[in-house]
């Protein structure tokens, strides 16, 4: 069975005005450069993770709340088996660059 290499994105629920995505990862897999065209809120369910944006890094762990702005590129590694939910606006896309 082939490894996967970056977490996996899944959407949970979308609303009228806003979607919920579930981010799964395990440890080592990157999610490559990206942003999205709208804020978005990730709320760290477990695990931890490295958000990688031009303006240093952040360490993402269990409860921790973060805020990315739109338009924003950042990477994301997973350091400890990961688990995350990201709100957004419902029109909002993540862009892969």
């Amino acid at each position: 069975m082939e490894t996967m290499k970056r977490p996996e994105l899944q959407v949970m629920v979308k609303g009228k005005t806003y979607k919920v995505l579930e981010v799964v990862g395990l440890p080592g897999m990157v999610m490559p450069h990206h942003h999205s065209t709208g804020e978005a809120v990730v709320m760290v369910k477990k695990g931890e993770a490295l958000l990688k944006m031009c303006d240093g890094e952040h360490k993402l762990g269990k409860d921790s709340v973060f805020i990315i702005p739109a338009k924003k590129e950042h990477t994301l590694t997973v350091l400890k088996e990961f688990k995350a939910v990201v709100t957004m606006a419902v029109n909002a896309e993540i862009q892969f660059i």
